[in-house]
């Protein structure tokens, strides 16, 4: 209090400037030179208040020094180390790693369930309607059967792998090496559990079993392609043709597999053929429902920064994309109309990638009927 009273009595004798000057040096936090009184001499220099007041806002004791040179080094930018870069890479690295590891774990995932799926439908809902079902695994289960017709055996998870395996070695030149080898894995896990496991089965009407049964193994495998894998035999011919065409072909499928059924009808009677037929169809339609893969969507987009917009797209997928600039009916602001045709399984994570960009967008969503040009298809795994 006595240094209060001090400093006050100090202005009342001392000070004759005025009052914005003082009180503005305080309130914005600028070093002003103090005004002169009539005798030409530097009072408010003088003032223990002030003097405190600059020390403090200098983070200082009275009396002590700062050079230029010291005040530069004080509010320099820290200098980034030689290797800072290189850590940033490394980091970059390791996060990618860590994406491509998760990615491998949902992979191995998604092919053990839809393996231990494939065995529970074969003992649960197949063998015990009399049903066949289609592809390589259909092969082996008549083989099966018609080995059984002359007294003798052979085990459908055997006849599994000696089919799947050549025709894999011949589509891993266009399907990657890492999609085939999770397939195999898939089959060789579906034969594995056909030995081990032993389902019940559950229902004693063929007609629950058919529908049941193709429903559950249309998501077995509709899991595995979801997964980057498959379930090996017509899938491998299946993905073959259609990442040459670019279209779906499991109607195709399921026509090959209806003459394997013919087959089997005539030699084990037409009405197992019939349910086998239909279980097909319901699993064939099961894993169209769930597998879009090569279908392709048409995005019309409208937003006001076309340019960081398509910066960002063209640099993460391999898609033309085309700008028109147009003005708002009701706004009459200038904006810009985008279109582009893409995959179905990216439209998702386009359309988030370009909200990042611009939250305002507004983006359109319309299923391509047919589409007619050179089209990037990303491969398979």
């Amino acid at each position: 209090m006595e240094n209060v009273h001090s400093n006050m009595m100090w202005f009342r004798q001392n000070w004759s400037g005025n009052w914005w000057t003082v009180s503005g040096g305080f309130r914005t936090g600028r070093k002003k030179e103090p005004a002169e009184n009539k005798n030409g001499s530097n009072r408010i220099a003088q003032c223990p208040a002030w003097q405190g007041f600059c020390a403090f806002r200098e983070k200082r004791m009275p009396g002590d020094e700062i050079s230029a040179e010291d005040a530069r080094k004080k509010h320099r930018r820290p200098k980034m180390r030689p290797d800072a870069k290189t850590e940033q890479e490394d980091n970059m690295w390791a996060r990618a790693k860590q994406n491509r590891i998760i990615r491998r774990i949902i992979t191995v995932a998604a092919v053990t369930a839809s393996a231990l799926m494939q065995a529970f439908v074969i003992q649960v809902f197949i063998r015990p309607a009399g049903l066949l079902s289609g592809g390589f695994t259909g092969v082996a289960i008549l083989i099966d059967d018609i080995a059984s017709l002359y007294g003798g055996s052979f085990s459908t998870s055997l006849g599994m792998l000696v089919l799947n395996i050549p025709v894999a070695l011949l589509c891993s030149r266009s399907i990657s090496k890492r999609f085939t080898f999770y397939s195999l894995m898939q089959v060789f896990l579906a034969s594995f559990f056909l030995k081990v496991c032993r389902f019940q089965p559950i229902f004693d009407d063929t007609m629950l079993n058919v529908i049941f049964g193709g429903f559950l193994y249309g998501i077995g495998t509709a899991v595995a392609l979801k997964g980057n894998a498959s379930t090996g035999g017509t899938d491998f011919i299946a993905l073959y043709v259609s990442n040459r065409t670019g279209k779906s072909i499991w109607e195709q499928v399921f026509a090959g597999n209806v003459v394997l059924l013919c087959i089997f009808g005539y030699m084990f009677g037409w009405i197992y053929a019939g349910y086998s037929i239909l279980f097909q169809f319901i699993s064939t339609r099961t894993i169209s429902s769930f597998h879009h893969r090569y279908e392709r969507v048409t995005l019309q987009i409208t937003t006001m920064h076309a340019e960081q917009v398509m910066k960002a797209y063209v640099q993460k997928y391999r898609h033309g994309i085309s700008c028109v600039e147009a003005v708002g009916g009701y706004s009459h602001k200038k904006m810009y109309l985008l279109h582009t045709v893409v995959s179905s399984y990216e439209a998702a994570e386009i359309i988030e990638l370009m909200r990042e960009q611009d939250p305002h967008i507004i983006i359109n969503v319309l299923k391509t009927q047919n589409f007619y040009g050179s089209f990037y298809q990303a491969p398979i795994g």
